[in-house]
């Protein structure tokens, strides 16, 4: 049979790049490749439109086999990942009553905080039934806590017979206050880490050194950033552990990478098999005893950077593939986060259709059942190396400058990241990233404000508050959160806009920029009047006064514009807001009258809502 295949292909003619891209060139009709058809990431680099075998000729992403160094293509030879969920409870019963029921549904690997006034004995309560053989367990705590709780942990693996067997990892994150408080850990880093290590290095099993990148994931760090930064931080752990007195496979059996999984499907992908390899490269630095010992131990989990809260079953849809991205690339656990999380505590619903993301890929979709199935492909391929050559880049970059708890404390790494969410939050508002539901397509009769609980931390851990001293923090504002409070603002009103479509003249033009308008201030939340269309400019204008319209849109073609706007702008007189939907040649004679407001797709869409809704809400 597969000769019969060979013999087929055989019965086509190869076909040369230049005869692709002459082609091409001919479809384009003049137009220039490189803007019409390659993307400039982000992340730094070029995106062809298409690839072919001889783009991936000498990468080093090429060559090895899944469980061998650099592990490009998986730290083992299967891609069984663990479902893990976090567990929320008031008191040890409520945590162990919340950890059993998602247990007995599909969870497999457990995440539990646990609060300032924790006491040994509650471990006995929190994982009462629990078989932490078969469970993986991780733990965080409050700033200066983990070595008692590792003690405790450590005590129970014990004397439950489970010191061969147990899986799982207390959080000791120091650098975590200097991301979210710019505040530095109050002990010597090196000392704490040391005490911690002494602690749990009798079980093999727990990691306790975390890489959380994830934060910056949440801040709004592009892919290569988050990647880079993370190495750094990775880097950090072994120095400190190595100079320590610890060798280089005790240090890294010791991490843990928590990184987070964005929506751009293909480049996360990539961004997990680049991880691996470029963590066994700089562990290898270290002279390990041996190439098992390079391999990266990476949980993922969704983002909360794209998540909104009004329609916000579509972070479902985000979350489904974020999930994918991480599956695919193959890392060792999997945190889907619930959809309605950013505006309530997750419910039994929310939570039960977070698992069961997991459980359809894993037992609808089969994606465990393949190991590395990207690895070949002369797309994800490029990316692998594309975004490793970024992210070393900025990892050098900041070992040079420093190393990352240096730059880490200047407030340098914090800047960076926030400059990344302020491009991300740009691009949001001027719909150059879309999120369907917010800044685009959304649901103009959707209501949020009685939705809303407050869920803040009950554990007692507390939200530090900036002090003398303090550098820069990150900014976890998320990507929705201006449009959302655009809307909010539009909710708490005491009167609604009205957005009137006055559509006249040309059909397809009137119709596609009323569709235009009507997406672009439904994002504040107006009440939008569309309508069929108009014999003259006075019957659209009688019929926008009847239905008490605060804003009118004259939506038409370019050509018409000459004549409508004016004749509307004098008919209206005043009496609501006038915008014309569209930037014709016109615009200036048309400024030139009196009219000011125009949208399209170059304005940027939050700042004009914003200035609409000083003008109307009281």
């Amino acid at each position: 049979m597969a000769e019969n295949k060979e013999k087929l292909f055989d019965m086509f003619p190869p076909v040369s790049t230049e005869e692709w891209m002459a082609k091409i060139n001919a479809d384009l009709k003049g137009a220039d490749f490189s803007k019409k058809l390659v993307w400039r990431t982000n992340e730094g680099f070029n995106v062809m439109p298409f690839y072919r075998k001889e783009d991936i000729e000498g990468l080093y992403t090429i060559g090895s086999l899944p469980g061998e160094f650099p592990f490009v293509r998986g730290t083992r030879d299967n891609n069984d990942w663990l479902i893990r969920q976090q567990i929320l409870g008031e008191t040890p019963q409520e945590i162990n009553d919340h950890a059993r029921h998602s247990i007995d549904r599909g969870v497999e690997s457990i995440g539990i905080k646990l609060c300032k006034d924790f006491k040994a004995s509650d471990l006995e309560t929190i994982l009462k039934d629990i078989d932490i053989c078969k469970i993986e367990v991780n733990i965080s705590c409050c700033p200066g806590k983990a070595a008692e709780v590792a003690e405790a942990l450590v005590a129970y693996v014990k004397a439950h017979g489970a010191a061969e067997c147990f899986r799982g990892s207390v959080e000791f994150n120091p650098f975590k206050r200097l991301l979210r408080h710019g505040l530095p850990f109050p002990k010597s880093i090196s000392e704490e880490a040391v005490k911690v290590y002494n602690t749990v290095k009798e079980i093999k099993g727990i990691k306790c050194f975390m890489v959380d990148s994830f934060m910056l994931n949440n801040a709004g760090a592009y892919i290569s950033q988050e990647l880079g930064y993370a190495l750094a931080w990775g880097a950090q752990w072994m120095t400190m552990l190595t100079e320590a007195g610890l060798k280089p496979c005790e240090a890294n059996a010791r991490i843990k990478f928590n990184m987070g999984i964005s929506s751009n499907y293909f480049m996360e992908l990539a961004k997990f098999r680049a991880a691996r390899m470029l963590w066994a490269e700089i562990v290898k630095a270290y002279n390990p005893e041996s190439d098992e010992c390079c391999k990266i131990n990476v949980h993922a989990v969704t983002s909360q950077f794209n998540q909104t809260i009004y329609d916000a079953h579509v972070n479902l849809l985000r979350s489904m593939t974020e999930t994918m991205s991480a599956a695919l690339a193959g890392v060792d656990s999997i945190e889907t986060l619930p959809f309605d999380m950013q505006y309530k505590q997750p419910d039994e619903f929310s939570e039960r259709i977070a698992r069961n993301q997991q459980l359809l890929l894993r037992s609808e979709s089969h994606l465990d059942k393949v190991v590395d199935p990207a690895g070949g492909s002369y797309y994800i391929e490029t990316l692998t190396a594309s975004i490793a050559e970024q992210a070393w880049k900025l990892f050098l970059e900041t070992q040079e400058a420093g190393g990352f708890e240096a730059l880490l404390t200047k407030g340098e790494i914090q800047g960076k990241v926030n400059e990344s969410g302020i491009k991300r939050h740009t691009d949001v508002a001027r719909r150059k990233e879309i999120l369907l539901g917010t800044n685009q397509y959304p649901n103009f009769n959707e209501k949020a404000l009685d939705k809303i609980e407050k869920c803040g931390c009950s554990c007692g851990c507390g939200e530090e508050k900036p002090a003398d001293g303090a550098v820069a923090a990150l900014n976890f504002d998320r990507a929705a959160s201006q449009f959302e409070q655009l809307r909010l603002d539009t909710e708490r009103s005491a009167k609604r806009p009205k957005v009137f479509m006055l559509t006249i003249g040309n059909l397809a033009m009137r119709l596609a920029r009323a569709q235009f308008s009507a997406n672009f201030f439904g994002c504040a939340g107006y009440e939008i009047i569309d309508n069929i269309g108009f014999n003259t400019v006075k019957d659209g204008v009688d019929a926008a006064m009847e239905k008490g319209a605060d804003i009118v849109v004259l939506c038409s073609s370019d050509d018409e514009y000459a004549q409508f706007a004016p004749e509307a702008y004098k008919e209206l007189n005043g009496r609501a807001l006038f915008v014309v939907a569209g930037a014709p040649a016109c615009m200036d004679d048309l400024k030139a009258q009196g009219i000011e407001d125009f949208i399209h797709v170059r304005v940027n869409v939050l700042e004009t809502l914003i200035g609409f809704n000083a003008k109307l809400l009281k």
